[in-house]
């Protein structure tokens, strides 16, 4: 039987990935799909099954570089992915453990005549819905409500230039109860954790003033930290260790609102479950949320809006004027 043979959009279908992330795994060399005659890629059964390792890498929080040394056979990054990931589900056990409690009082209270109320049926459905914060969306905006619930460990927020995005994220670090703003300048007080800045740097980042402020503020007391774009003054391999180390966390740590249109930061083929995606239309239309998967509502507005860090330099310092 002739082993089968498909292009980047079915391949990128079956794997549950973008186009765009099998062609990121084949530009850093993890991968290496044959080309047709008319020099079309072609993946086949050995880089479906490549693939597929390299996205579940991803999914643990492995950044690309951690991916490359483990495809060597080089086992020194497993151990951090590997805790974060046990959190990760000793926390979904822990809710779910809290949520079988929750219906077994429901039903203790039934069988002695006691209805449950309409709004103890629907938590259930909602488990932990918080009300993190909620206001009035700014200018641009025309004043709707925007509620912000249960903030996850790393929410992104991103938006083509002019979209209100800053002022947005400005109103959610004034709303949400100890949250603190970090600006472009980062200046903030106390240095890098010296463990974070060196793990890093071996998994590939360049120990930059840059990424010294950045770390400081990302660490700075706060119960939420909101950034203004995250990769400024970054490289590539820089933004990937960054953002590998921060979903390494964990889904109980504390809260990172991160502005970004980098997709080093913002892999939408990356996406986990304790992670969101925030996203301020063009047209001033109230922010939304989007689900990380092709075809949802706000999926391709994001992915255009995005861009590999070599072109967002490239476009560093513009300025839009609304008129």
């Amino acid at each position: 039987m002739a082993a089968e043979f498909l292009n980047p959009a079915e391949a990128a279908r079956r794997l549950g990935v973008s186009a765009k992330a099998l062609r990121l795994y084949e530009a850093r060399g993890l991968l290496a799909p044959l080309r047709t005659a008319a020099g079309w890629r072609a993946y086949g059964p050995d880089d479906m099954a490549r693939a597929r390792e390299i996205a579940a890498l991803r999914a643990l929080g492995f950044s690309l570089a951690q991916v490359a040394r483990v495809l060597k056979g080089d086992a020194s990054g497993l151990e951090p992915a590997l805790a974060a990931h046990q959190t990760a589900l000793e926390v979904r056990l822990a809710e779910l453990s809290g949520a079988v409690e929750a219906v077994r009082g429901l039903r203790r209270r039934l069988a002695a005549g006691e209805a449950p109320s309409l709004a103890e049926l629907a938590s259930l459905a909602s488990p932990g819905s918080g009300l993190a914060a909620a206001f009035d969306l700014p200018w641009p905006w025309g004043g709707e409500r925007f509620e912000f619930r249960d903030a996850p460990a790393l929410t992104y927020v991103t938006g083509p230039l002019g979209s209100g995005k800053t002022r947005l994220c400005l109103k959610l670090a004034e709303a949400i109860a100890g949250a603190v703003f970090l600006d472009l300048d980062r200046k903030v007080g106390g240095d890098a954790d010296p463990a974070t800045l060196a793990a890093l740097v071996a998994d590939g980042a360049t120990d930059t003033e840059a990424l010294r402020r950045l770390l400081a503020g990302l660490e700075q007391p706060a119960s939420a930290v909101v950034a203004d774009l995250v990769e400024d003054g970054l490289d590539e391999p820089t933004q990937e260790a960054l953002i590998a180390h921060l979903r390494r966390r964990g889904p109980a740590a504390r809260p990172l609102i991160l502005m970004t249109r980098s997709t080093a930061i913002l892999d939408l083929s990356a996406v986990g479950s304790d992670e969101a995606i925030l996203y301020c239309p063009a047209n001033h239309s109230p922010s939304m949320w989007v689900r990380p998967w092709p075809g949802s509502p706000g999926y391709e507005a994001v992915a255009t809006c995005l861009a590999a860090p070599d072109a967002r330099a490239r476009t560093a310092g513009m300025i839009v004027v609304m008129a």
